[in-house]
């Protein structure tokens, strides 16, 4: 969305999650998609959207699973079949040898193996196709993300040096601006005129502790007769946003795929005793009101929802990455 908002026309999609299919061809019915896991689908559609675009620069975007490369993870990173999936991109890519390249993930993905790991190696297969290559760290914030969001970014074109440009950067809104203006709604309420804007439900004690928790605060706001078992603990004293809540002032933690619950991280609204709701997380990650997420007057799972808005490049930052392409073709006079 964020690519096509910056005039870059998008013209064929991947991805084998049935319910993120469902949600891309409601916003972008025109675009080619095909569903299948990208170890086994067919190159025939994408070499046909490949001759299409004969005659103007292509532009491979790649966005892997994060959940093998985040810091998160308590499992073994190595153990998880997923961290093949970038390998897989980076054979189509020397194959097809787009003009562009983009990637995106979690910053932990270079650090994963190290040398000879996932990201080394593609690095290495850019490098064999005579790629100029950029890659950082990147904070949203810079921007115009309403969150602590910190993410690698990679850009690699054929026709010479490309980076983010700082001019793309902007001053992001807080948290107040951002969702400020939506209805007050209750703990499992939603509101009537937006399905969308739908709390997750509370119990009794979790309500209780999220009245007791300050705007900025977490657990340790709490009375002792409401304090979690693992909190006590010397372990447990390190996760000191848990139950939290947000700042009006400031901005919003990085939106994951469990933001919809008070005990996923500082997830609390700044004055409503409840966690954010799915439009309010949707609202943090820049998605604009008229995207589609749900279908109208269709039930949905709050999960479900809440999995697509966490693992999204925030809207404004995939604009960003489009305006320094699009400034990247401008200064190589190919635009």
């Amino acid at each position: 969305m964020g690519f096509k908002l910056a005039g870059l026309e998008p013209v064929f999609a991947l991805d084998n999650d049935s319910d993120a299919a469902a949600t891309f061809l409601a916003n972008m019915p025109k675009v080619y998609y095909d569903s299948t896991e990208i170890g086994q689908f067919s190159v025939k559609a994408l070499k046909s959207s490949f001759r299409m675009a004969r005659g103007h620069p292509r532009l491979f975007c790649g966005c892997a699973p994060c959940q093998p490369f985040t810091k998160q993870r308590t499992e073994p990173k190595d153990n998880d079949a997923r961290r093949y999936l970038l390998g897989k991109f980076a054979e189509l890519v020397g194959r097809f040898e787009p003009e562009l390249v983009f990637v995106e993930n979690v910053p932990g993905m270079q650090n994963v193996q190290g040398k000879g790991g996932p990201f080394d190696a593609f690095l290495r297969t850019l490098d064999v196709h005579k790629y100029h290559v950029a890659h950082s760290i990147v904070r949203s914030q810079d921007y115009g993300v309403p969150q602590m969001r910190k993410r690698l970014v990679l850009l690699a074109s054929k026709f010479g040096e490309i980076d983010l440009d700082s001019s793309t950067r902007r001053k992001a809104k807080n948290v107040l601006q951002t969702i400020g203006t939506l209805p007050a709604i209750r703990a499992g309420e939603r509101d009537l005129k937006d399905p969308l804007h739908r709390a997750s439900g509370l119990s009794e004690l979790n309500l209780r502790r999220i009245q007791n928790t300050m705007e900025g605060g977490s657990w340790r706001d709490w009375p002792e007769e409401l304090i979690l078992n693992c909190h006590r603990k010397e372990s447990g004293q390190s996760y000191g946003s848990i139950y939290g809540r947000m700042r009006r002032d400031g901005l919003a933690p990085t939106i994951t795929t469990e933001f919809h619950g008070i005990g996923s991280g500082r997830f609390g609204h700044p004055e409503q005793d409840r966690a954010i709701s799915l439009r309010e997380g949707a609202l943090l990650q820049t998605f604009p009101k008229s995207y589609k997420l749900v279908k109208k007057g269709e039930d949905f799972a709050i999960g479900t929802i809440a999995k697509h808005i966490g693992n999204a490049v925030p809207v404004l930052l995939g604009r960003a990455i489009a305006g320094s392409i699009k400034k990247h073709l401008q200064d190589m006079q190919l635009s």
